[in-house]
């Protein structure tokens, strides 16, 4: 089991809004997973990985890819309260799931 978490690389964000955008993504898709999933996936140490994305439209096709799969995603949408305006896609959370289908959607990104 894994959860990929892909966050863009063209906003600049500092560290801590990325760490922030990350964490929300991961937690909005581990709550759209079904119980089962939920429960393997703590279990098993909630293996996840943060990849780079290119930009917005890279985003919204691993996020249809996520769901063609099966996958429990979550797209994140800054508030702007602080760096950036209103609404920008900052990251997308694929899985958890089986580490070889979330391969299948996020495998050729790079680690961040």
């Amino acid at each position: 089991m894994k959860q990929a978490i892909v966050a863009r690389t063209d906003l600049g964000m500092g560290k801590g809004k990325l760490a922030a955008q990350v964490a929300h993504a991961s937690l909005k898709a581990y709550e759209k997973a079904g119980p089962s999933t939920r429960q393997e996936w703590t279990s098993g140490g909630q293996k996840k990985v943060v990849l780079k994305g290119s930009g917005e439209k890279e985003l919204q096709r691993l996020a249809d890819e996520a769901r063609r799969e099966g996958l429990p995603y979550a797209l994140v949408r800054d508030a702007g309260h602080t760096q950036l305006e209103p609404g920008t896609l900052t990251a997308l959370a694929v899985g958890p799931g089986a580490e070889n289908v979330v391969d299948k959607v996020t495998g050729d990104l790079s680690l961040y």
